[in-house]
């Protein structure tokens, strides 16, 4: 199993300086780097306190500068926010200066509330159009000149300047729905998912819908399968509510933007309270203990090999979970000194 990150530069509140959490970010990144991970990746949301990326590649940028080996990539570049010649040339040009370490990870969008702002009128359920619209077309530039006629982008001869310096650049899709594996199977791409807070079975669904989609394209190669949870590793058991708190704040906040409650001041969402969730079961405390990636690293140790098991390639550790930042260091510290090494 190879082990991947996921971080965002992240404010729950106002009371975290800005600077202590874009340098927080970087160290993180740096540690996972130099602890083994393979692939560091970066999100795009817009307006959004608690998941600030503006521009995945401005992001990934900073973190090639400051790291040496690690891959890296959007996850995901929102389709429906770009336009493919722009998409194609600022994803090339980050290969170039990278020295080739772009991994493109392209999906649909989150939440509703950035359609809204980014995208008025798309509703985020029809959003998977424009993702599957979108990657032939950049893969196309990044070959030679094309020209486009298609449902949402329509324009004359042009090609993608630069073009990667890698032949073939690993291409991702963010994956849910059983007609989004099939996609990712027929046209070669690795895929990624998230259970949220659900238990194993949630997995298992997954991997059946992959095991689906590979029944029903004959002959096709298997993808890279790679699973995100959120993940704190911990010195002692007692401690395990620390996390649990931390992703009960969070999931809060993103059960509002999820939910499209509009309840947003000035980028931070507003916590809804436990008592008003309908699904208020996901939020129990044992619950988030046993299906999130947190625990000792024997516990987490334990917990991956029930994913490799299932058969996930490779586990995304998901960093960013309103954990104060001393406590985030200390997870990473003891993931790359006594977890990753587990897997070797």
């Amino acid at each position: 199993m190879k082990f991947q990150l996921a971080i965002n530069l992240e404010r729950m509140d106002e009371s975290l300086d800005m600077r202590e959490v874009a340098r927080h970010t970087l160290e993180m990144v740096q540690m996972a780097d130099q602890g083994g991970f393979s692939i560091a990746w970066a999100a795009e949301h817009h307006a959004l306190e608690m998941t600030i990326a503006p521009n995945p590649f401005s992001i990934l940028t900073w973190w090639a500068a400051n790291t040496d080996r690690i891959r890296l990539g959007p996850a995901v570049a929102v389709a429906a926010y770009w336009h493919p010649i722009k998409l194609a040339g600022e994803a090339a040009f980050f290969d170039l200066i990278s020295g080739g370490r772009l991994e493109l990870g392209i999906g649909s969008g989150a939440y509703q509330r950035e359609f809204d702002r980014m995208q008025p009128g798309l509703k985020q359920s029809d959003a998977w159009r424009h993702m599957q619209e979108m990657l032939p077309v950049v893969q196309k530039l990044w070959a030679g000149d094309y020209e486009h006629n298609g449902e949402f982008w329509s324009f004359p001869k042009a090609t993608s300047v630069p073009k990667p310096l890698q032949k073939n650049v690993p291409i991702w899709i963010a994956a849910r729905a059983p007609i989004t594996y099939d996609y990712a199977v027929k046209n070669g791409c690795n895929i990624m998912s998230w259970p949220l807070t659900r238990d194993m079975s949630e997995a298992e669904t997954y991997m059946g819908r992959m095991d689906e989609a590979m029944k029903n394209n004959p002959g096709a190669k298997r993808p890279v399968m790679a699973m995100m949870r959120h993940t704190a590793v911990y010195d002692r058991k007692a401690d395990w509510m620390v996390p649990v708190r931390a992703a009960q704040r969070q999931l809060s906040q993103f059960e509002n933007l999820f939910k499209n409650m509009g309840d947003v001041e000035n980028g931070f969402p507003k916590s809804i309270p436990f008592d008003q969730l309908g699904n208020r079961a996901e939020y129990d405390p044992e619950m988030l203990s046993r299906n999130l990636m947190f625990g000792t690293p024997d516990e987490v140790i334990a917990k991956l090999k029930t994913y490799e098991a299932l058969g996930v390639d490779e586990f995304i550790y998901y960093a960013s979970l309103g954990l104060g930042l001393k406590e985030q260091k200390r997870s990473m510290e003891l993931f790359c000194k006594h977890v990753i090494p587990a897997f070797g």
